[in-house]
């Protein structure tokens, strides 16, 4: 994943600071990501949701509001009524680089500012609410005691999450009559509800009248026991991954066909935790999974770790090939399956001595089901052997390793 960063003009005529999250393979779709209330364009999930959906082919538009994290602009003179506009605004400097979003993705106030929003695109197809309110009123309840002052004096100072900030009249004003009823009902868009239960923020009450004023299509998916701000990785990741699944349902995420005999092409790995070994792994816009080392040595045990991973790919060509020639040959073959160990550890060999000469030994047991005759069975065993990943193994593989630029 690239990511760029630009600016554009937001409502006011302020420069609004911008993420472009861009895929490194063919861009599929277009999506954009509001932030929070108070939040920013960098808050850990929107950088989480924006990379996974990156590794599927979905770029991603994330930017701060205005007078939020590095735009311009007196974040009291906003109000809901402006975040949309800014919205809208960014709809139109993707558009302008021939990136029209198909896709919005609102987390929080900004999820009812993406419902507001989405319906005056016309290139959206699809929207996402992540724990976001029905009403937009619903902010309000973090004021406390200084929405008296606020009516007293038309403006100010409340603490949000340990941080202070200038809530203005005009801004309480705003959300109190921005009722979302209507353009939920008439949003004409699929929608994807998402929200935890467990929500202490924003009630899942409020997730649960979002689904019953849409119309069809629409899907509603919980996120369990993640928090109000997805800040835990696996709740991150688990977001992007559904948000992804189910766009491509009302999207066209279809990759362009590859010309016959092109190679496979690139596989991406990326570091996905500093602090531990998990690795994104990517094969183009369509393939993900995850690699990692067991927690014994200190990963997280979300993947399978790359010994595994090779054991795999062994596994999965031995199938595949005896499958191809049973079915060339009409082989009653009914069932194949590959156990595949390997009796070394990953974690231990990478802090190995350097120079040990090692002789690895994958062993295979394979499994052929079907009303086959001893010699048929003897024949795919022998055709087992030619998979090419078997060979490659046998084979002194050579690799070549250069810096990137």
């Amino acid at each position: 994943m690239s990511t760029e960063r630009f600016t554009f003009e937001g409502h006011a005529g302020d420069a609004l600071a911008a993420r472009l999250d861009m895929p490194d393979g063919p861009l599929l779709a277009t999506a954009v990501f509001a932030h929070c209330f108070t939040c920013g364009k960098d808050i850990s999930a929107a950088r989480r949701i924006a990379g996974r959906l990156a590794s599927m082919g979905i770029a991603v538009l994330r930017f701060d509001f205005t007078g939020l994290g590095h735009s311009k602009g007196e974040f009291a003179n906003t109000t809901f009524t402006s975040n949309v506009d800014d919205l809208l605004r960014a709809s139109e400097a993707l558009a302008r680089r021939g990136m029209a979003p198909s896709l919005m993705i609102g987390h929080s106030l900004g999820g009812a500012a993406v419902l507001k929003a989405a319906g005056q695109i016309d290139s959206v197809g699809a929207v996402v609410t992540i724990g976001a309110p029905f009403d937009p009123d619903h902010v309000t309840h973090n004021f406390g005691d200084a929405l008296d002052r606020i009516r007293s004096d038309g403006k100010a100072e409340v603490s949000l999450a340990g941080r202070p900030f200038v809530i203005g009249q005009d801004f309480v004003e705003d959300v109190a009559g921005a009722k979302l009823s209507d353009a939920i009902s008439g949003l004409k868009k699929a929608l994807l509800v998402m929200h935890a239960p467990r929500d202490e923020t924003v009630g899942v009450d409020n997730a649960t009248r979002i689904f019953m004023a849409a119309k069809h299509p629409k899907s509603f998916v919980t996120l369990d026991d993640a928090d109000h701000l997805i800040s835990s990785a696996r709740d991150a990741e688990y977001a992007a991954e559904v948000i992804a699944a189910w766009a491509g349902r009302y999207l066209d995420l279809r990759p362009p066909a590859p010309p016959p005999g092109a190679p496979e092409g690139i596989v991406r790995v990326s570091e996905a935790d500093a602090d531990g070994f998990l690795q994104d792994i990517s094969s183009g816009p369509d393939h993900h999974i995850l690699a990692d080392e067991p927690k014994a040595y200190g990963g997280t045990n979300r993947g399978l770790t790359p010994y595994g991973l090779v054991s795999a790919g062994l596994g999965a060509c031995t199938s595949m090939t005896i499958r191809m020639y049973a079915r060339r040959k009409g082989m009653a073959l009914t069932h194949v399956s590959v156990d595949v160990s390997h009796d070394k550890v990953h974690a231990q060999d990478a802090t190995a001595v350097a120079g040990a000469v090692k002789i690895d030994t994958f062993r295979r047991v394979v499994r052929l089901e079907g009303d086959l005759s001893p010699e048929e069975r003897a024949r795919l065993m022998e055709i087992a052997d030619k998979c090419p990943v078997h060979k490659t193994l046998e084979a002194s593989a050579h690799v070549e390793t250069t810096l990137a630029e």
